[in-house]
């Protein structure tokens, strides 16, 4: 199925058996909370396991001069200690070119060079975990250090332009001359730091070989592109790799690209012919995986005297590593959110002696968003009008960039819907005018939008003689409830009970899937899941001599034209199978495709200590049908959650000496915990998309983020008057401008 005209009506529009919109509790939750859910780290198979541990560089560019396991070796329980001069052959890293940057060669410890702080200089493998860790600090390196680059802003003038296929710039009209004739305009610098995922989970791996084939448990969002990587890095067929991850413990994009503990242990795995299983430490996670780029961004916008924005330009740069070329997307809200003829955008990336930098919740719309929004905010003040009346105002026709019309748009309904239902009316206008005690109360709001995308998946469906239905896929669940959804899918197609339907994901033996990330997981592969099941109805249908088109699924029967028969004994013993398959088509050409919303915020200011805190917070959302109510609230006060870390509290400090995050634990990586959090409110609109997908959704995974932050620092303003373009807003940049 390839989507080339709009979804017409199907058995999901109907919902004759109420599964679809139904919140269901999570089919794996009994397993999750009895312990039965294996996650990476806990697979078992065949003989114990060897335990790896990776040694890490302790300088941020240079080489390495010589390295001493002499004492690692011989110390109890060390099966193997490897290092650049013994490491098996291996690809090199790459190529840039590549179309899945997380398809590339990732080889470790393949030479001398150390590209970034924590780099793996030495892996230890031994008996147990302790063995393997104590032995790894008997590894004697040293180095001849280089001089680095690791801060961004002392760096911007290094700016490249990325590659072409990437869109870095974009410009309608003309920009320039329309600023300049604007009847108010702001000219605005916001930076934004690193982020760090901060999964509950640490990544981890268990492999082991089977004659020339290794299979990988580990934590991994796309298994596909995980696959990949280990055959494109070990110069093997692709066939040869088997990744599998049927749990995984947060994702958030940190679990997208494939790390060392993967490489390493299928390469000692295959040395050592026995399992070896390795796992990273919370402190080693941040300078073995990826993490979000911070920041620098300037925001123009031009107005005529009534709001109607004339002008809008935003400029960014970013980070990458030196020897990648990952763009943080960060103008691709401003580029569709709101009207206005003459437009610029531009992105750059500098490179620096980090770790790779990739996508991080909601890539590019968390902090793009977040500076729009104030941007937006500032604007409306110096306008002297209603923010939330200057975004009603330029509300487009079509999408300002593209001229293509809106697959869906209800911005609008979630403004009015938010704002009636958290008494925006009731905001005093002034700031710092409203007062409790010592604490300076304020609201602000902020517009949320999200790209959606569909992508090439595979399903394979089976009902067998015994009635149940079995769904395979290599989709993964990283926490979101993927399972669920797709059981609620399946059943209602067929008319079965959910206890009748059982996923089975997470296997790049399955049929292969786009994966979990860029909110496109459950659109695309439940497409191909809603492929194959139309594909199966018809075959029952079919073979119980019932017209499809008039055949009704029920009580595991299918009836029609007076007939009635047991889709069980129609399946007979040996099943009865399907095959789906979804690619995208003219539609995503035809139509800007996003989910939107509106986010209100209420926080209160300490007038003496410039706490924060946030009282209530209200995101109102259209994204498309809602498949379970329950895991699509659960998503998105999650994504609301991380936006008050992204105002408020996250930051990874880079020493600008040495190359490394100074704060590499959740000791002193902040994060927002339970007594930072008051009850969240979340709204979902009523919608459906045809034009999206044969599902009718929207991604909604990372859209509770996109613009979350910006409600928050536009409270705090409209509390203190302090306006704080540097995040997060921390209590020593509020407090010398306290009233």
């Amino acid at each position: 199925m390839e989507m080339n005209r709009p979804a017409p009506p199907n058995a999901l529009d109907e919902n004759r058996h109420g599964q679809i919109g139904r919140a269901l509790d999570r089919v794996d939750g009994p397993q999750k909370v009895a312990g039965a859910a294996p996650y990476a780290y806990e697979v078992r198979h065949g003989e114990p396991p060897a335990y790896g541990w990776i040694v890490e560089a302790t300088i941020a560019r240079g080489r390495v001069r010589s390295v001493d396991a002499t004492a690692a070796e011989r110390a109890p329980g060390v099966l193997l200690v490897m290092t650049h001069r013994n490491v098996p052959k291996q690809a090199p890293w790459g190529p840039l070119e590549m179309d899945d940057r997380f398809a590339r060669a990732k080889p470790c410890l393949a030479d001398d060079r150390i590209a970034h702080y924590g780099e793996p200089v030495a892996f230890v493998v031994a008996q147990t975990l302790e063995q393997a860790r104590s032995a790894a600090q008997l590894v004697r390196v040293e180095y001849d250090p280089e001089d680095g680059a690791f801060q961004l802003q002392h760096n911007l003038a290094a700016a490249d332009k990325p590659g072409d296929d990437e869109e870095p710039d974009s410009a309608n009209g003309d920009f320039a001359q329309s600023f300049t004739a604007a009847a108010v305009r702001v000219d605005l610098q916001y930076t934004t730091p690193v982020h760090i995922h901060a999964q509950m989970e640490p990544h981890a791996a268990l492999a082991w070989w089977e004659g020339e084939r290794v299979t990988v448990h580990c934590s991994s969002q796309l298994l596909e592109s995980a696959q990949k990587c280990v055959a494109n890095t070990l110069q093997i067929p692709q066939e040869k790799v088997r990744v599998v991850s049927r749990f995984i413990g947060g994702g958030f994009g940190g679990k997208l690209p494939i790390h060392a503990e993967v490489i390493l242990s299928v390469l000692a795995s295959r040395q050592l012919q026995r399992p070896v299983k390795t796992a990273l430490t919370r402190q080693q996670m941040f300078h073995l995986t990826s993490h979000r780029t911070d920041t620098v961004q300037q925001l123009r916008l031009g107005a005529a005297a009534d709001g109607t924005l004339q002008a809008i330009s935003h400029e960014s740069w970013s980070h990458c590593a030196r020897f990648d070329n990952y763009l943080e997307p960060v103008v691709a809200a401003t580029r569709s959110l709101y009207a206005g003829a003459h437009r610029f955008t531009r992105q750059r990336h500098v490179k620096l002696d980090l770790p790779v930098a990739d996508s991080c919740r909601s890539p590019g719309e968390a902090v793009g968003m977040l500076t729009l929004e104030c941007a937006m905010d500032e604007l409306a003040e110096a306008l002297g009008m209603d923010p939330l009346v200057l975004r009603l105002k330029n509300e487009p026709q079509q999408d300002p960039e593209k001229h293509v019309p809106f697959s869906s748009r209800q911005l609008a309904q979630c403004l009015h819907e938010g704002a009636r239902r958290f008494g925006w009316d009731s905001r005093n206008a002034r700031p710092a005018q409203v007062r409790e005690g010592r604490w300076l109360v304020g609201m602000g709001m902020a517009s949320a939008s999200r790209g959606n995308k569909l992508q090439p998946s595979k399903c394979k469906v089976c009902l067998g003689a015994d009635g149940v239905l079995v769904a395979r896929m290599s989709m993964t669940d990283i926490g979101t409830g993927s399972y669920t959804v797709f059981t609620q899918v399946a059943a209602e197609m067929l008319g079965l009970p959910v206890e009748q339907v059982r996923m089975e994901l997470g296997d790049s033996d399955f049929p292969p899937t786009a994966g979990s990330g860029g909110s496109f997981g459950a659109a695309s592969a439940g497409s191909a899941l809603y492929d194959a099941c139309e594909k199966l109805r018809t075959k029952f249908a079919q073979s119980a001599g019932i017209d499809p088109a008039h055949a009704d699924f029920g009580d595991g029967h299918v009836r029609g034209g007076g007939k009635s028969a047991s889709l069980a004994k129609l399946a007979g013993p040996e099943g009865m199978e399907a095959d789906g398959e979804i690619r995208p088509g003219a539609m995503a050409k035809a139509y800007s495709q996003q989910s939107y919303g509106a986010f209100f915020a209420e926080v209160a200011v300490d007038s003496d200590s410039g706490e924060v805190r946030l009282r209530r917070m209200l995101g109102v959302f259209a994204a498309g049908r809602i498949l379970n109510e329950k895991t699509a609230r659960s998503q998105l006060l999650g994504g609301m959650i991380w936006g008050v870390g992204a105002a408020l509290h996250e930051a990874a400090a880079i020493d600008p000496r040495h190359g490394f995050f100074a704060n590499h634990d959740i000791a002193e990586y902040h994060v927002p915990v339970h007594a930072d959090i008051p009850a969240l409110e979340v709204v979902l609109l009523p919608e459906v998309d045809d034009k999206a997908n044969p599902l009718k959704i929207k991604g909604l995974g990372e859209l509770g983020i996109s613009g979350a932050a910006g409600a928050l620092a536009n409270a705090v303003y409209n509390a203190c008057g302090v306006r704080v373009r540097d995040f997060p807003i921390t209590l020593d940049k509020l407090l010398p401008g306290l009233p």
